[in-house]
């Protein structure tokens, strides 16, 4: 790193910058420094330092990210795990003011404390920050009913690559003609952006009201196209109200299985779907469809014996914990194989529900026909939005893996789909972004990061 000033929480130390050199990509990159601020005004220190040097800055959380987003291969690492400061929740106004370094699981905690609900819940939650979460626009199995982070976001401090702060807050207008709505509400521009239009280091996050209960089903079937098709009636049925519906593939029931140590339940299934029922009217007492929801099982050839209710919020956590180890143990046979030149490979498409059996099939046919082995399939059904994991083993595994998913994701925006459902695009993904963004799109975000950061100092190779 390249710097007339060296500030005090900057760190060229050889073994800090390894601490940081990785993310959940399976990448490594080595930044010239890396900088520990514990205070806004620090960030805001270190940025103006930054742009006065010319400096590239990638900012990070707790680097959870899948796509390489979190790491960078040259310039200053900004690390905001120390600002993980929280405001008190405001019950009257349902929000919380909190630091980007705050991980998603301590704000969820705050609020249910409180008797609200922070809605987004990624399944890093307990690894993953707030602005880590803004900066990918991270959603999980709840966003189904909930939605993404982004529209949970009230307000945000920003600091931009000068180091000139922005204070921005959503307009609470119901109409609005004035100007291009691009221009409208500017806490948009950096939701989603991952940190490379400007730093994200505060917070006002809105939260709901707790559901009066909550009913987990754990449902499998011996057939994968029946569980999809319980999926899509499941989204389409009035008798019952949803709020996330994953899914799991055989490989991903078998780490399930293992993480829970049932290895013997639900011998004969091929997939399964865990279900969270909070009824129409969250905020009221009622009973919940239990009996709609085995009925609607039963017509889709559920293996009915061996559907398991989750009716406490202690059950609730173990069904989270186990979807959650998918992921985990694919992370981990991942990084057992970088040393051969190969990494855990992650997709987040997503296509229009109704069409997500087909698009599975042909990811499947891809892989096939390129000779590695299919991607373990799991996650948010309910949006047409699986995730498809797969291990390579080796380079060669790797290039090949890599074609399998160019050829997929052709698929996936032949359908309607999106490339990047909410892991954003990073260094990874950047190759697929023409895929589905015009010429005329790249142009215009390329337009607003030169408006915003246009010495292209902020998150180099992320996105563009």
């Amino acid at each position: 790193m390249s710097s007339r000033t060296v500030h005090p929480t900057i760190s060229t130390d050889p073994d800090i910058r390894r601490a940081f050199a990785r993310d959940w990509s399976g990448l490594e990159m080595l930044a010239d420094a890396v900088a520990r601020p514990t205070s806004v005004d620090e960030v805001q220190e270190l940025l103006r330092e930054a742009t006065a040097n010319r400096t590239a800055v990638t900012p990070a959380g707790a680097q959870s990210s899948t796509t390489g987003a979190s790491i960078a291969d040259h310039g200053l690492l900004l690390s905001l795990r120390h600002l993980a400061h929280s405001g008190a929740v405001d019950t009257d106004t349902r929000t919380i003011r909190v630091g980007a370094g705050a991980i998603v699981a301590d704000v969820r905690r705050a609020a249910e404390a409180a008797g609200l609900l922070f809605t987004p819940d990624p399944t890093s939650e307990e690894e993953s920050t707030i602005g880590g979460a803004i900066a990918c626009n991270a959603s999980g199995a709840r966003s189904l009913r909930y939605g993404a982070t982004g529209p949970h976001v009230r307000a945000i401090t920003v600091l931009l690559a000068s180091g000139e702060r922005l204070a921005l807050r959503r307009p609470a207008l119901e109409k609005n003609t004035v100007g291009y709505p691009i221009t409208h509400d500017p806490v948009e521009w950096f939701v989603g952006s991952e940190g490379t239009l400007g730093v994200v280091v505060e917070a006002e996050l809105a939260l709901h009201p707790l559901p009066a209960q909550v009913l987990g089903l754990m449902v499998p079937f011996a057939r994968e196209r029946d569980a999809l098709a319980f999926v899509v009636a499941a989204r389409r049925s009035p008798a019952v109200h949803p709020r996330c519906l994953e899914y799991f593939d055989q490989g991903a029931m078998d780490i399930a299985r293992d993480a829970e140590g049932s290895t013997g339940w639900a011998t004969e299934a091929t997939a399964m779907v865990y279900v969270e029922e909070t009824g129409a009217d969250e905020a009221h007492q009622a009973e919940l469809p239990l009996d709609e929801w085995l009925s609607l099982a039963e017509t889709h050839h559920a293996l009915s014996d061996d559907i398991r209710v989750y009716d406490s919020p202690a059950s609730q956590r173990e069904a989270r914990r186990l979807r959650h180890a998918v992921p985990a143990t694919m992370n981990e046979r991942g990084a057992a194989r970088r040393p051969y030149g190969g990494r855990k490979v992650s997709t987040d498409w997503a296509v229009p529900y109704p069409r997500l059996a087909e698009a599975l099939g042909l990811a499947r046919r891809h892989a096939d026909e390129a000779g590695v082995p299919r991607g373990i399939a799991y996650g948010h059904a309910g949006n047409g939005h699986p995730h498809q994991n797969f291990i390579a083993h080796d380079a060669d595994e790797l290039q090949r893996i890599e074609q399998v998913v160019y050829a997929t994701l052709k698929d996936v925006i032949a359908m309607g789909g999106t490339v990047a459902a909410e892991h954003g695009i990073g260094k990874l993904k950047r190759r697929w972004l023409p895929l589905q963004a015009s010429a005329v799109q790249q142009r215009v975000m390329r337009a607003l990061k030169h408006e915003l950061d246009p010495l292209g100092l902020l998150a180099p190779g992320n996105v563009l």
